[in-house]
């Protein structure tokens, strides 16, 4: 240690000139002397090392490998780096470790051998390869796609591994191409244009989207973030891709859901407007179609009450007739409506037998000629008794009943309801054809909508439901009810039962 203090001045001149951090042990691993880069750099003051053992500089769980990695260096006495290929702590004055990199050189002065480390504080070194590691593994392990390329040549320089992955081409490949070569529907003076203003400093990053192009042929959609980076001091264009395929799919998802969502919604706005229509149309025919009835019966019976001779036993009766028939009228509109509620809940049960149309025709018949006008007349089908039908007895009444009477309601006086059979191929077609005001042809579209009247009918009386229950009843058994009209001239119901409902008699 005395060797150092005479010669103080040269080491202090030699040692002080370096920015590492100087020791000097002898062959005890004591040390001898130091420069100020390491009294600084592991937190002691000038000379407070000196005959200081060394491991006081190394932390304590490498203490017995440190010592006999050093007796082995001063055993060869070569000048080397220490802990080559493994990482090297030092622990300062306070407790504190921190990387360090040690270079050992070995000496002999005035007979003694000596080492002398140069110790470098590799700390910052340390944070920035970590820091560059931890980006290597981004750039690598990252599921979008990252490409680095010439500003000038448009060459890619570096790409990373999921876009590999996804285009198909390895490294190699991609060295000799450009972005170019997987955008086709890119022009070169289009993304000229499109990295212009990050050229200029005009923008810091440039967002678009466009197709790539796989080394399969397939394309996908993708979003392009452009931005200028540096690679050393080389400007270079730096783009992070993402795969948008689910993204795009999703939208079209999306799309056609809410379209199909705005179609649903717009029809159940469209059905509740009819249902609120229906509602209000059905409240004004209640309050109309049962006011008028009730008014003649409280009338007839009032006026009952006034004819108590004998004599006026004829008024009585006229009075009678006039309340059974309202009541009868009333009946029919229950009627009509308990059909509607039997057809939307589904509990009609329909009994189809075999039976001759006249049947029904001739009932239908007899029941209309009371309803009949001055003048009117029923032409009865020449033809009636060749056909024989499987059906529905009471439904094919109740449709008939329907279509017969809305003739004679709709005809005027000394008019004829004319009734013709017709025997097809395939079917028993019934017409009920009058001479009556017609339909509208603005109305006939909604002819057999509940509760519809016709503009020219809102003064005759009725319900609207006839025809509608008529209808639903008789395509539930498989026939159909169809029509033509002329305002002014008439209107024919053409009413069709398949034969083929007909069974077989073996």
């Amino acid at each position: 240690m005395h060797v150092f203090k005479k010669n103080s001045n040269i080491f202090n001149l030699l040692s002080e000139g370096v920015s590492e951090g100087v020791i000097v042990i002898n062959e005890e691993q004591t040390i001898v002397a130091t420069n100020s880069s390491a009294e600084e750099m592991f937190g002691y003051g000038k000379e407070e090392l000196i005959g200081k053992p060394l491991k006081i500089l190394i932390p304590n769980r490498f203490h017995n490998h440190h010592e006999t990695h050093v007796q082995n260096f001063i055993a060869k006495g070569e000048k080397r780096q220490m802990g080559h290929g493994r990482d090297l702590h030092g622990v300062c004055k306070n407790g504190h470790e921190f990387p360090v990199e040690a270079g050992l050189n070995p000496f002999e002065l005035y007979g003694a051998t000596y080492t002398m480390a140069l110790v470098i504080d590799i700390t910052e070194r340390k944070r920035i390869e970590k820091e560059l590691s931890l980006w290597a593994r981004i750039f690598d392990e990252t599921l979008n796609e990252i490409y680095v390329f010439d500003i000038d040549s448009l060459r890619f320089i570096n790409v990373n591994k999921e876009a590999q992955r996804n285009l198909g081409y390895n490294m190699q490949e991609l060295a000799e191409m450009t972005p170019l070569d997987i955008k086709p529907d890119l022009k070169l003076s289009e993304f000229r244009s499109l990295a212009k203003p990050l050229l200029e400093d005009a923008m810091g990053k440039v967002d678009f989207e466009t197709k790539h192009l796989r080394k399969d042929g397939t394309l996908y959609p993708v979003e392009v973030h452009l931005q200028l980076s540096l690679m050393g001091e080389k400007k270079v264009f730096f783009a992070i891709i993402l795969d948008i395929t689910e993204r795009k799919g999703y939208t079209e998802k999306l799309e056609k859901t809410v379209e199909e969502r705005t179609r649903q919604l717009t029809k159940a706005l469209a059905k509740e407007k009819e249902l609120n229509e229906l509602k209000t149309r059905f409240l004004s025919l209640v309050s109309h179609e049962f006011k008028t009835p009730l008014s003649s019966i409280l009338t007839s019976i009032t006026l009952l009450g006034k004819y108590t001779e004998t004599e006026q036993q004829e008024k009585r009766d006229k009075h009678v007739n006039t309340i059974k028939n309202k009541v009868k009228y009333l009946n029919a509109i229950l009627n009509d409506f308990l059909s509607v509620e039997r057809l939307e809940s589904g509990k009609v049960n329909y009994k189809n037998e075999i039976f001759p149309l006249s049947k029904v025709v001739n009932e239908v018949i007899y029941n209309a000629n009371m309803l009949l006008k001055s003048g009117q007349k029923i032409q009865y089908p020449d033809n009636i008794d060749e056909a024989i039908v499987f059906f529905d007895e009471k439904t094919l009444e109740l449709a008939l009943s329907n279509l017969v009477h809305n003739a004679i309601k709709y005809s005027p006086e000394d008019s004829i309801i004319d009734l013709k059979l017709e025997i097809e191929e395939e079917f028993v077609v019934i017409k009920v054809i009058d001479e009556g005001i017609g339909i509208p042809e603005e109305d006939q579209k909604h002819i057999f909508d509940r509760y519809f009247r016709a503009e020219n009918a809102l003064v005759t009386q009725g319900t609207g439901i006839g025809l509608n229950i008529s209808k639903q009843h008789l395509e539930n058994l498989g026939a159909s009810l169809e029509f033509s009209s002329k305002i002014n001239v008439g209107s024919t119901f053409v009413l069709r039962i398949p034969k083929n409902l007909i069974p077989i008699r073996k």
